[in-house]
């Protein structure tokens, strides 16, 4: 996506007077725009998220409770990583609704929507920023908070600062922006008895007691004592509601020595998170063992997991044992167990509730100690009914069921996920791409993703290689790989030349078309405004008209 290079406001002796000198701040209209209300639905969406709007008393209500249920350290970790994900997630917005303007204006985006929702009316004092360097400083003060004001309302005010979750709103989002960790501390509160609440922003390791902080490329939180620390291993990202719901549960379970069901669409990432698993139980000093049951033919399913004796069949001709006795004291990782043939099944079954077997060809029971994930991504429920899988089977698999949520389910996720994987690829490579373009970064927001991460992944790879050094990933590098590859080699123009060459080369159209001389984006409008027309203003069934899903198309009508 387009990046932030550089931008600055020195210290202003208007910002932050008592007078509330708004000048320095841009326009709000552009933002309030993209506010839509959808009453007949009841939906609220600003830009391409959907919204609530919730009344102080139930902000107050919320407070109180997690206090009591979680004890003060829990609840503001609590609330911080509430505005932390809101945070990452409107850095998006910022790189879209001011392109081509000052970059300070388009900065000042997160702070402008804190004010249109009425959390906190923000006032910049100082911000100096430099992305390539890694250089952040920023002083902000906050007017008529509504987060400390309902904090002063429960408990009657507090001897340190209580805006925990416009704190991590506001370090989610320059932590985004700057493309590395921004924690941003309150060093004066109104329910301190402070007159404005003021808040500080620079880099975490430039704090002089970092080390009291959790830190993540991708979370920043305070120390909660004993509460389940939400570090996540290499290639394990995510800040999006439901990600974040199943590695919950992953942390949950994996101390245990319950088998675990992974389900979910191909590519969402259960290897991954089986790894994560292993990982982070106590039998991660020895390896992970994964065997995909698809990949091996039905005659030799028995034999590869169970281990076969000598003579057993023709071509036996040593005793060699199979994965379960190969991951005796660790993890055995079974992924696609829903295309396991009915015999292997009812051994595997016989695994799970006594923990013992027989080598095809034996007769000598053995017993062993391993930890089972199983992965699939079929309805195993209704793999029994067709009669393909055991349902005591089924049972014993289904101890503890973690759904991984699709890409599409989870598109909060996009942006840190692809500047992962462009991170990786040039480490790996040598090569120095150079982000993304707005164009990529929208359609990238906008795909379905039928293959998920994985195809995420590929996209990105492929857009890199197309990307010359310096330059930025385009939707072109995304999406029209496969016409580029098309020629036998790619010369050294720019981007921009090659696809006038391409275009170049095909043959002119035999007539002119309805829509020559008009924008592609006024030829999208003229889609839109047809297919609702033609569907009474149903916006479903106009988006399965276009073949778009309900948020495309919901994407594409905010601007109408």
């Amino acid at each position: 996506m387009t990046r932030f290079t550089s931008f600055s406001l020195r210290e202003n002796a208007n910002a932050g007077a008592s007078t509330g000198d708004t000048s320095i701040l841009p326009d709000i209209s552009d933002l309030s725009r993209r506010i839509r209300f959808s009453p007949h639905e009841g939906q609220i969406w600003l830009d391409d998220q959907r919204v609530v709007i919730l009344n102080l008393e139930a902000l107050i209500a919320m407070r109180r409770e997690l206090f009591e249920a979680l004890g003060p350290g829990k609840a503001r970790a609590s609330l911080f990583r509430m505005g932390y994900a809101a945070g990452t997630r409107e850095a998006i917005i910022a790189l879209k609704v001011r392109a081509g303007k000052p970059q300070l204006d388009a900065f000042l985006v997160g702070p402008q929507l804190h004010s249109l929702r009425g959390e906190v009316f923000v006032e910049p004092v100082s911000i100096d920023a430099d992305v390539e360097s890694g250089q952040y400083y920023s002083e902000l003060i906050w007017r008529n908070s509504a987060e400390a004001e309902s904090h002063v309302a429960c408990f009657g005010g507090s001897s340190d600062p209580v805006c925990w979750m416009q704190i991590g709103y506001a370090s989610g989002y320059t932590s985004a922006v700057m493309e590395r960790p921004i924690e941003f501390r309150e060093v004066e509160c109104v329910a301190c008895g402070d007159p404005t609440c003021r808040i500080v922003g620079k880099p975490a390791e430039e704090w002089p007691d970092t080390a009291n902080m959790v830190m993540t490329p991708h979370v920043v939180l305070p120390p909660v004592g004993d509460r389940i620390q939400d570090r996540m291993p290499v290639g394990v990202i995510g800040t999006s509601p439901g990600f974040l719901g199943a590695w919950y549960l992953l942390k949950r379970v994996a101390p245990m020595t319950t088998t675990v069901l992974l389900q979910g669409e191909t590519g969402v990432g259960k290897e991954v998170f089986a790894r994560a698993l292993h990982d982070e139980s106590p039998r991660a000093a020895k390896p992970l063992y994964s065997v995909n049951c698809a990949a091996i033919p039905e005659s030799l399913i028995d034999a590869e997991l169970f281990g076969v004796e000598r003579g057993a069949y023709t071509g036996a001709n040593h005793s060699r044992p199979g994965w379960f006795e190969a991951a005796d004291g660790s993890t055995l990782f079974l992924d696609e167990i829903g295309t396991l043939a009915l015999n292997a099944q009812a051994k595997l079954l016989r695994v799970i509730q006594d923990g013992q077997f027989a080598r095809v060809g034996g007769t000598t029971m053995r017993k062993v100690d391993v930890r089972l994930i199983c992965a699939t991504n079929v309805d195993l429920e209704d793999e029994v009914r067709r009669g393909n899988f055991r349902l005591d089977l089924l049972h014993r698999l289904n101890v503890f069921p973690l759904t991984i949520p699709s890409l599409r389910e989870r598109r909060d996720d996009i942006p840190p996920l692809i500047q992962y994987f462009l991170a990786r690829f040039n480490q790996r490579t040598g090569r120095r791409v150079a982000g993304f373009t707005q164009s990529a970064a929208d359609a990238l927001l906008l795909h379905d993703f039928p293959g998920n991460v994985r195809e995420l992944e590929n996209m990105i790879e492929r857009a890199a290689i197309l990307t010359l050094d310096d330059e930025p990933i385009d939707a072109l590098h995304l999406f029209h790989g496969k016409n580029y590859l098309k020629k036998t080699f790619l010369t050294p123009l720019t981007s921009g030349a090659l696809i006038e060459q391409e275009f170049r080369e095909q043959p002119e159209p035999a007539q002119t078309s309805l829509t020559s001389g008009l924008h592609l984006w006024e030829i999208e409008a003229i889609a839109v405004r047809e297919a609702m027309a033609a569907c009474h203003g149903n916006v479903s069934k106009a988006a399965r008209k276009l073949g778009l899903t309900r948020s495309q198309m919901r994407y594409r009508l905010r601007d109408k």
